[in-house]
């Protein structure tokens, strides 16, 4: 009967650790729910009303480039333009703030958790080691140790009965640490979004500066004169000779000009119905992103984090991508992206389109079909460039870029909402809506860029 006593209390010991922990955490739910809400709910509608404010300006921007140019409509551009940049800085604030107190939730519930299991952890592992020497007692002394045969067998039920709860006991306990992982995972996750959205920040406050001094420049130049306007545009004015020369940088992929880039772009864009001019955006915002694309080698390990520039899951990818390519792992060519260590991240990208070796793979069989490489190259600019378009047809067709359309084009038009949404998953993948304007807005606005350009070229 010792035994059995001994198989009852650890299991109510590890149902009270669970019951406990799961109480704990419904109670700090019920209570952070009631101290959150309300601020959550005011941030959220204050988002709400930047964003609505934000796409506001961007419809005053589009509507004096319509009007025709004229000095007057270009000083309100530039104001709306500087407009909408302060209140996109105003929207990344309140979106680090959600951040900030997501991280604070989750790491309470990390540290209750690892407590919980911490408190316990030797007076589970004492009763665990007490059942298993009594494992080791034969079916003879317990038979012995019972005066009545009926005893012995009722015994034996019962032990079996109560091992299987304890079976269950235990992979409760598993399932709860499963979770702290999880939301550890989670929590790094965060923590790199605060990063990049600050990094992001600086950047937005940089273009609103850029914006000031090109309005300024241009008061002073045309010392508000419309007629000194016009001469002065007329002299900017970008003749399709000129596009056509323009150096189009890819990192990762050579030189091109803008003329051989828009090729490469239409040939994607005739093969997936992404347009060419969100393409060359996608493609720009990587390079200009990725200063760093093509300087280290793979497996080099940082003495930062003593871990490998590639995730080390990633690594016999790109081997064998290297393999099939017949590039020496150890030459030039095989170099790809470090990592941002100020973000936390892992390097590993490759080329001009910065896919990593395992999402190349899932494309490759695509890739072949629109340009006909046998194996694709992620170094080569075609190859590239479709991938970036075949990556972008799946986001802009995928459910949470439909369902963001759905629930904003009462605000702007769907192909702004839908472009922006694809590039921002390009860029962080489920954590998309982080990003939506840091990431997204400014490869839509460098699109509509690109569009005007490519206008010139067709016409």
């Amino acid at each position: 009967m010792e035994r059995l006593k001994i198989l009852i209390l650890a299991i109510l010991l590890i149902q009270t650790i669970v019951f406990t922990q799961t109480s704990y955490l419904s109670a700090q739910q019920a209570i952070a729910a009631e101290d959150d809400n309300r601020s959550r709910e005011e941030l959220e509608r204050e988002l709400e009303e930047l964003e609505e404010q934000i796409e506001e300006q961007r419809g005053q921007v589009e509507t004096y480039q319509t009007q025709g140019k004229t000095l007057k409509n270009e000083i309100y551009s530039l104001n709306s333009r500087i407009k909408k940049l302060n209140l996109q800085i105003q929207a990344t604030d309140i979106t680090i703030e959600k951040v900030g107190q997501n991280i604070i939730e989750t790491q309470k519930n990390i540290n209750h958790t690892e407590n919980r299991i911490d408190d316990h952890k030797d007076a589970l592992a004492s009763a665990v080691q007490q059942i298993y020497e009594q494992d080791r007692q034969g079916l003879i002394q317990i038979l012995l140790a019972n005066e009545q045969i009926s005893d012995f067998f009722g015994e034996i039920n019962e032990i079996a009965r109560v091992q299987d709860n304890l079976r269950l006991a235990l992979q409760e306990i598993v399932n709860l640490r499963g979770e702290l992982v999880t939301k550890k995972s989670e929590l790094v996750l965060e923590k790199e979004d605060t990063k990049n959205l600050k990094t992001a920040q600086q950047g937005q406050k940089k273009n609103v500066q850029y914006t000031q001094n090109e309005k300024e420049d241009l008061l002073e130049i045309t010392e508000g004169e419309e007629s000194k306007y016009q001469k002065l545009l007329k002299e900017s004015q970008e003749t399709a000779a000129e596009i056509r020369k323009r150096i189009f940088q890819l990192l990762g992929g050579g030189e091109l000009t803008f003329e051989k880039a828009y090729e490469y772009a239409k040939l994607a864009e005739k093969a997936t119905g992404v347009r060419a001019a969100f393409i060359l955006a996608i493609l720009n915002q990587e390079s200009a992103l990725g200063r760093n694309v093509g300087q280290c080698r793979y497996d080099k390990v940082l003495p930062q984090t003593g871990t490998t520039v590639m995730r080390s899951k990633d690594i016999p990818v790109f081997e064998d991508i290297l393999k099939r390519l017949d590039i020496n792992p150890s030459s030039r060519a095989a170099y790809v992206s470090c990592p941002i260590l100020r973000d936390g991240n892992h390097g590993g990208a490759m080329g001009p389109a910065q896919f990593i070796p395992s999402t190349w793979k899932l494309y490759e069989s695509s890739i072949k079909k629109v340009t006909g490489n046998n194996p694709p190259n992620p170094w080569n600019n075609a190859d590239a460039f479709s991938a970036t378009a075949l990556y972008l047809r799946d986001s802009l067709n995928s459910r949470s870029c439909r369902n963001y359309v759905s629930e904003n084009k009462h605000i702007v038009d769907a192909q702004i909402l839908s472009e922006r949404c694809a590039a921002a998953q390009y860029y962080s993948g489920g954590r998309w809506y982080t990003y939506r304007w840091v990431y997204g807005e400014p490869v839509v606005v460098k699109a509509q860029k690109f569009q005007r350009d490519i206008d010139i070229l067709e016409g």
